[in-house]
């Protein structure tokens, strides 16, 4: 697999093809607007993180960029059809926090089952030899191929889900915090993945977390906090920016600059 550095980020321009294009996205859950007004876009064949702390509308934005997200106004286009649209279930992969897998089956089994959904006409020896096997392998799973994914650990449960997003080689990857609860090796090896799937296979991934230090290895950030984008860059653009030597630092500071914000918004009224 290839090193995680991401490499020399490339800055979206309003002519670059996007994955992702959202203007005044917006979400209401009963009494709380979860999503406020969102603008950003999403490039094509790189690593867009999306990093915030828990509660802020993360796991909300990426249910609505997949289609299943209710009560979404605003502008939201995906692999240039709407949000949603039938033609985008094939194409897409979404991994959510908690594993969808099937305990009562194999590794093999589960794949073999979500494969033949995906694709119902073709021969299950051809999806296994052509699909099946090759995500396996992918997540590192090869050993345990036939092992009852109720018996395997979290991280390997986790690998699971992430191996079923990747049958059919979908053009965009929405990983829900893919990392959260695993050791560093294997967050290491992981973003080994990811990468390698952004650049050989040219996917575009939009990877969620509220560790700050996984934005280093992100192509492109998008910074949230209470609903509300604070950024839309790359690392290095960020730092710049704030003057901060790391990517946390510069999220600090621009809380402490919206908080600012927003005092002197309430005291001019």
């Amino acid at each position: 697999m290839m090193n995680n550095a991401p490499g020399p980020p490339r800055p979206a321009t309003p002519t670059e093809p996007t994955a992702v294009h959202a203007k005044d996205l917006t979400v209401v859950r009963g009494p709380r607007t979860v999503l406020r007004n969102l603008a950003f876009t999403v490039p094509r064949g790189q690593i867009t993180g999306l990093l915030g702390p828990s509660g802020c509308g993360k796991s909300t934005l990426m249910r609505a960029i997949v289609g299943t997200q209710a009560k979404v106004t605003g502008t939201l286009d995906v692999l240039g059809h709407p949000a949603g649209h039938p033609t985008l279930r094939t194409r897409i992969g979404y991994v959510t926090q908690a594993p969808s897998v099937y305990d009562d089956l194999t590794v093999r089994q589960n794949l073999d089952y979500f494969a033949a959904i995906l694709d119902p006409g073709r021969p299950a020896a051809e999806r296994r030899h052509d699909n099946v096997t090759r995500a396996i392998a992918d997540v590192d799973l090869t050993t345990h191929a036939d092992a009852l994914a109720g018996n395997l650990s979290g991280g390997q449960r986790s690998r699971v889900s992430l191996a079923v997003a990747l049958l059919g080689t979908p053009e965009l990857l929405v990983l829900d915090e893919p990392t959260v609860g695993l050791d560093p090796v294997l967050r290491r090896d992981l973003w080994n993945l990811f990468h390698d799937i952004a650049a050989r296979r040219g996917a575009t991934l939009l990877v969620s977390s509220h560790v700050m230090d996984e934005a280093e290895r992100c192509h492109r950030l998008l910074l949230m906090r209470e609903g509300e984008l604070l950024a839309d860059d790359t690392p290095d653009a960020l730092r710049t920016r704030t003057g901060a030597e790391t990517v946390e630092e510069a999220f600090l500071h621009l809380v402490d600059e919206a908080k600012a914000a927003a005092r002197t918004k309430e005291t001019t009224r």
